[in-house]
């Protein structure tokens, strides 16, 4: 048996407004994806583009959004996965060198140039929003992803395995792994440039 014309009319107009209704709620959330786009790539380009392609991949996907869960979540899954994708079409290698110094990198880098003594506000004053980012995209995309969700986006751990599909505990290897390469940059971009 068939359906009669009026109910196939009326799936269509409640399929309508249920797919206008995800966009607008997925549209609301366009700054958090970019800021976390922004963070995860080397420049506002790309976070643009892998914007771009997590709204139209999402918009394609819709129906498979199940409505009441965590839609900023389920975005951010969408946007960490092509920015896998993407790191994996460039086939770039990890950087596994110095992975086993110490936390007090940084520390230990101002300590040991004898040529000057740096407080922490001079540090400060020294790193630009530029040096920042810099430092940021030098780290590896699997441990980057893991320090932009945690770090910057404020999801727990638990979130951030569920974005990333892995298990906490990796979450928090790469999380540890991350920020110390990241103090390495850091440090390096803090105490090499001269006044």
């Amino acid at each position: 048996m068939g359906e009669t014309p009026d109910t196939e009319g009326r799936q269509l107009a409640v399929e309508a407004r249920d797919r206008v209704r995800f966009e607008e709620e997925a549209l609301q959330l366009a700054d958090q994806v970019y800021r976390v786009a922004r963070r995860l790539v080397h420049s506002k380009e790309e976070a643009e583009d892998l914007m771009q392609e997590t709204y139209a991949r999402a918009f394609r996907s819709w129906r498979s959004y199940t409505p009441g869960t965590n839609l900023r979540a389920w975005l951010l899954r969408i946007l960490t996965n092509l920015n896998i994708d993407r790191g994996r079409r460039q086939q770039r290698a990890p950087d596994t060198t110095h992975l086993e110094e110490s936390d007090y990198f940084l520390y230990n880098r101002i300590q040991g140039d004898a040529s000057e003594s740096l407080d922490e506000e001079r540090v400060l004053e020294r790193l630009s929003q530029d040096d920042i980012v810099d430092a940021l995209a030098a780290v590896p995309h699997d441990f980057r992803d893991v320090i932009v969700l945690v770090d910057i986006g404020d999801f727990s751990y638990q979130e951030a395995a569920q974005i990333l599909d892995i298990p906490v505990g990796t979450v928090m290897s790469r999380l540890h792994r991350g920020r110390r390469i990241l103090k390495r940059h850091l440090a390096e971009a803090t105490v090499g440039d001269g006044d």
